[in-house]
């Protein structure tokens, strides 16, 4: 595990304290990522008490960790900034934020709050079989105060319904039906994401029967959770070896001639551009190379004049919110161009929902998080569309709890347009 450095400078304190007070000295005399989350608000403030003088050198300990713990890994800083690798200062603040956080962690101890919610495949298949129980505990006030209380995750965070049969279940008894009929002009293993299979698994049904419209076979790989929530509260152990196994399984179905589609934008980036740093081996690069995000993959069909534009319904106005996930991947308006297809008229919202992972559901940062959301609540609220749509889970919970509006991914808006929903 090296974050392009090696082993022993990783782990070095030493040698992380000295990298930080770095970048925190360059990203003082810059300063282009101020508005962008808090922990620029927190550094500049810091560097700006009288007694630092703008001097990292003269922050405290405290003040790098605060700083730390603000950064919710929405990525947005990467694109800003002008230092980032090749450039000789090498700059890349979301990832110096992750490997300080795991090598916090590997002193202190992953925390419970970040071992829990890191493990969401044991919490969905234990959710899922006892469904109705678990969605009406979660509804239910003392529940939740119960919940914030012993895992920290705020009493008013809307958390997910749970299906009572996961995605990848449903799959294996109604998708390869759903799905066959060639000839076939693409082939692609669906990797739906912990999201889509425990909770959102309408969406993965939907990219199912879009995806057979457009006469593309479709096969559904769903080894593990990619890893990112273990990563966010520094378990670099369970991201590892959830990169390890997903690639085993993916590089399978790359070598077989499969291209891999992810329906949420957090696990496409991560498969994408996380784990070939993570595993730094030819087989996550190769899946790397071949993984696409589902919007983007779509309208790869369209420019190639494959998609089917035999559309039965107008969605009319949609909000559509682009997650920041997807803006790290520097691949445009996918999702905003694929909606516009069918017709509807699509107002773009380009604004963070400061959820990123766990941490804006957390009861220590939920309010500053709300504060970081308002701008996307507002826009939502001004637009009055007859659709929301945004492709991040995450985003559309926050969404929800903002506004009172459910979100549509935008699959589901093609669906809908399509005739196929039933």
């Amino acid at each position: 595990m090296s974050f392009n450095v090696p082993s022993e400078i990783f782990w070095s304190e030493s040698a992380l304290d000295k990298e930080i007070r770095r970048v925190f000295d360059l990203c003082g005399g810059c300063r282009r990522c101020l508005p962008l989350c808090p922990s620029f608000n927190t550094l500049f403030r810091r560097l700006d008490h009288e007694q630092v003088d703008g001097e990292a050198e003269k922050l405290s300990a405290g003040d790098l960790r605060l700083v730390g713990e603000e950064c919710y890994q929405c990525k947005l800083c990467y694109n800003h900034c002008p230092y980032t690798p090749p450039h000789r200062w090498a700059i890349d603040f979301p990832r110096l934020m992750l490997r300080q956080k795991v090598v916090q962690s590997r002193r202190e101890g992953v925390s419970f709050q970040d071992r829990v919610l890191g493990r969401t495949d044991l919490i969905g298949r234990f959710a899922c079989k006892a469904a109705s129980l678990v969605n009406l505990l979660n509804r239910v006030r003392w529940s939740r105060r119960l919940v914030e209380a012993c895992l920290g995750i705020h009493r008013d965070w809307p958390l997910p319904e749970y299906a009572p049969e996961p995605f990848d279940r449903w799959f294996r008894r109604e998708g390869a039906r759903t799905a066959s009929g060639g000839p076939f002009q693409g082939r692609v293993v669906l990797f739906p994401t912990c999201s889509v299979n425990y909770n959102d698994t309408a969406v993965g049904q939907a990219a199912v029967r879009v995806l057979a419209k457009n006469r593309v076979e479709v096969a559904v790989d769903y080894p593990r959770c990619c890893g990112m929530p273990a990563l966010d509260g520094g378990d670099l152990k369970a991201a590892l070896e959830a990169a390890r196994i997903n690639v085993r399984v993916l590089a399978r179905r790359v070598e077989a001639g499969f291209d891999v589609v992810v329906p949420g934008p957090t696990c496409s980036y991560v498969l994408k551009q996380e784990y070939p740093v993570l595993l730094e081996d030819e087989p996550s690069r190769q899946v790397a190379a071949r993984t696409f995000d589902l919007s983007e993959y779509l309208m790869r069909l369209h420019g190639g004049g494959q998609l089917n534009l035999e559309f039965l319904n107008t969605p009319g106005t949609v909000a559509y919110h682009l997650p920041c996930h997807l803006k790290a991947q520097n691949i445009g308006y996918k999702s905003r161009d694929l909606i516009q297809l069918t017709g509807a008229e699509v107002g773009l919202i380009e604004k963070c929902s400061a959820v990123d992972g766990t941490w804006g559901m957390k009861t220590q940062y939920h309010e500053l998080s709300l504060k970081w959301a308002k701008p996307l609540l507002d826009a939502v609220s001004a637009a009055r569309p007859d659709i929301v749509a945004t492709d991040c889970p995450l985003s559309a919970l926050r969404i929800f709890q903002g506004t009172g509006r459910r979100p549509f991914h935008p699959v589901q808006v093609l669906d809908g347009a399509y005739g196929l929903r039933g």
